[in-house]
């Protein structure tokens, strides 16, 4: 369906059902004085929303937006790596954090680049929808740049991969692809590039986890994942690297307090 005309932005009478994304600027513009005298309407505009629980998102250098709309105050926010001193300077009352690739503060999300703002709005679809719906979308587009098609379920996943170390999602992917197989450590660090000592300390320190638990979380999840599509305990057990389905019921009582038998009363 097509539209006959644009409608002002100031026209649309919206809700918390809603979302508003914010895109991001050159940073010339966003410094400029006059351009944010010229927009002052906008930024009243859309603190009004902010009000009415409307749901608002900025990607990139986007959050500069939000920020002078005055709705960050008190709020945890991100934005472009390059520009993180100046928000933090230009807007010292909010709590720009500095490696995360996006930010979820009730109704208010900021992501820290383009790419980043894709795993945003994959996590707002989760948010509402569902982790399979979010997986199904993420491999309709073909989305693997932080992510692989063998990933378990995209909030296991997002938990533990808010953060801008490309050499821990590299140790993180390495992991996903392999989930069924025997590997070490080693195997990881070799891959990576970086000594095992090195790998385990920064792995715990970006994720906050570590590997071994890190590992067996995904291994839990793709478990449960593979059970409620009506998969054999056994062959379930071979995919995630059990060595056996009694371990593969050990591990689940022990994370979800569950037995594969509970799982399709799960979904």
């Amino acid at each position: 369906m097509g539209f006959s005309k644009l409608v002002p932005y100031h026209e649309f009478q919206l809700s918390e059902n809603d979302h508003i994304f914010i895109s991001g600027l050159e940073y010339e513009l966003l410094s400029n004085h006059n351009f944010l005298k010229d927009n002052h309407s906008f930024f009243k505009w859309l603190h009004n929303q902010y009000h009415k629980r409307v749901n608002i998102s900025s990607v990139c250098t986007g959050t500069f937006l939000l920020a002078e709309s005055g709705i960050l105050k008190g709020k945890e926010c991100t934005t472009h790596w390059k520009y993180v001193n100046e928000l933090s300077q230009k807007y010292p009352d909010i709590n720009v954090k500095k490696n995360q690739l996006f930010t979820a503060d009730n109704n208010l999300y900021t992501s820290a680049g383009v790419s980043s703002g894709v795993d945003l709005a994959l996590y707002i679809i989760e948010k509402e929808f569902g982790s399979k719906f979010a997986t199904d979308i993420a491999k309709e587009v073909v989305i693997y740049f932080r992510r692989s098609e063998s990933d378990p379920q995209l909030s296991a996943f997002l938990q533990y991969r808010n953060h801008l170390d490309y050499r821990i999602h590299d140790a993180q992917d390495y992991i996903v692809k392999h989930l069924s197989s025997t590997f070490t450590i080693s195997d990881i660090a070799e891959t990576v590039n970086m000594s095992t000592r090195n790998l385990t300390r920064l792995f715990k320190k970006t994720t906050g986890i570590t590997i071994g638990d890190y590992l067996e979380k995904l291994k839990v999840d793709r478990a449960i994942q593979l059970l409620s599509e009506k998969n054999k305990v056994e062959s379930v057990a071979r995919q995630c690297g059990f060595y056996s389905a009694n371990q593969l019921r050990r591990i689940l009582k022990k994370h979800k307090g569950i037995l594969p038998s509970d799982i399709s009363s799960l979904r």
